[in-house]
């Protein structure tokens, strides 16, 4: 990871990423600044999706939406480009994953509509000023990513599982760590489980669905927090005729601050 693109600000990990000079995970980039999941559909799938998220707001905080066919999340990221300005994406055609491209740009249509969903990362900032460890930054690595059987609420053609991020943390860490994310309830807020894996469907930490596997220590638990990788599992359940998505711990940094989102 570059050294100073962690304390680059947000438009500039984002012109980095639009001059193809980082393609990486973005944990740990930008500290201070939001990070943003990417979801973006057709219209005609746009308000089932927007339901989706009003329904499950723990794994799919909105921060944006975009009028169709338009790239620049106005509201989180004036100038920026949605095809250009993250690491790396998926381009998914009928529920299969199709590409994972650089740029979608060639991928734009007019009638697309882009939503930018809150991202855990947003909150590592306020983790590690507290003490409190952040292992996938500690190891360079992308989060660990899971399925879990916990379903989400369905809302039109759209359902499916929770997925949730993992951090490993001590007891006492883990009762920091809840208290400093409750401050951040649209970056997913404070954890959804605690402790034992298979309680919520989870058999193998160091098989993640998505992202890398990281050491858990003697003395500590895994912590699971809600992921923006969710909508990825409902775009897989609904197969919508197209789809792009951010490619997992690929992220789209902000110009908004962290403190921006407490709350």
């Amino acid at each position: 990871m570059p050294a100073d693109l962690r304390t680059a600000t947000g438009a500039e990990v984002r012109a980095a990423c639009r001059r193809g000079d980082h393609r990486g995970p973005t944990p740990g980039l930008a500290l201070g600044f939001v990070q943003a999941n990417l979801v973006v559909l057709p219209r005609d799938w746009a308000f089932d999706f927007l339901l989706f998220c009003q329904r499950n707001p723990k794994p799919c905080p909105l921060l944006d939406v975009t009028e169709p066919g338009d790239p620049e999340p106005k509201a989180v990221a004036p100038g920026g480009d949605l095809r250009t300005d993250l690491p790396a994406y998926r381009v998914w055609r009928d529920g299969e994953l199709a590409d994972e491209p650089t740029d979608v740009t060639k991928h734009w249509r007019d009638d697309l509509v882009s939503f930018v969903v809150g991202c855990s990362f947003t909150f590592e900032a306020a983790l590690l000023a507290a003490g409190v460890p952040v292992r996938h930054i500690e190891q360079d690595v992308n989060v660990p990513m899971y399925r879990t059987n916990v379903a989400c609420r369905p809302a039109g053609r759209f359902a499916g599982p929770l997925v949730v991020s993992m951090r490993p943390l001590s007891a006492d860490q883990a009762i920091r760590a809840a208290r400093i994310c409750a401050r951040f309830p649209r970056a997913h807020g404070e954890p959804v489980h605690f402790g034992d894996p298979a309680g919520i469907g989870i058999r193998d930490l160091d098989k993640p669905d998505f992202g890398d596997a990281v050491e858990v220590r003697p003395g500590e638990v895994p912590v699971f927090w809600a992921c923006g990788v969710t909508p990825q599992a409902a775009v897989m359940h609904a197969r919508p005729p197209f789809a792009i998505t951010h490619k997992p711990g690929h992220m789209l940094l902000t110009d908004l601050r962290d403190t921006d989102l407490e709350g």
